[in-house]
């Protein structure tokens, strides 16, 4: 069953074709400055995602192998989506703040656990990946 979001002010709007079975945490600097604490998100592949409205979005290129987009006209911060070649280039993660209804979908992962801030942890049980762990896994073939 296809899911929508979009952002605060709807000048933005997505369809994910897929439902999303899981979400994951970000631990990453980057993440946490740009959400403004932990980014929690869900991966959408290239073909399963429709964007409405992409003329409001504004991307940057936060690194080397990826950008962020964010609502021109609200600020809402959308999607993290990866850039470099390789079997992830082109795959969203969408903020799971940004769908409308995220079902059943469970959190079953964190990223760069080792940057994360002693102040908090999650109940679920999740699988944690390192900040070696996760370079290695979106470095370039």
């Amino acid at each position: 069953m296809p899911k929508t979001g979009g952002c605060l002010c709807g000048a933005v709007t997505y369809t994910l074709k897929d439902e999303p079975a899981e979400i994951g945490a970000c631990h990453c600097n980057m993440c946490r400055k740009w959400s403004g604490g932990i980014y929690i998100g869900l991966e959408a592949k290239p073909d399963a995602v429709e964007i409405k409205g992409a003329e409001n979005l504004k991307a940057y290129a936060s690194s080397e192998w990826a950008e962020r987009a964010f609502c021109t006209t609200c600020g809402s911060n959308l999607y993290y989506r990866v850039t470099v070649p390789g079997p992830h280039e082109g795959t969203y993660h969408f903020g799971a703040g940004t769908v409308d209804d995220l079902g059943d979908a469970k959190m079953t992962g964190e990223l760069f656990i080792d940057n994360k801030p002693k102040g908090y942890s999650f109940a679920e049980k999740t699988h944690q990946m390192t900040t070696e762990e996760v370079m290695a896994m979106f470095a370039p073939e």
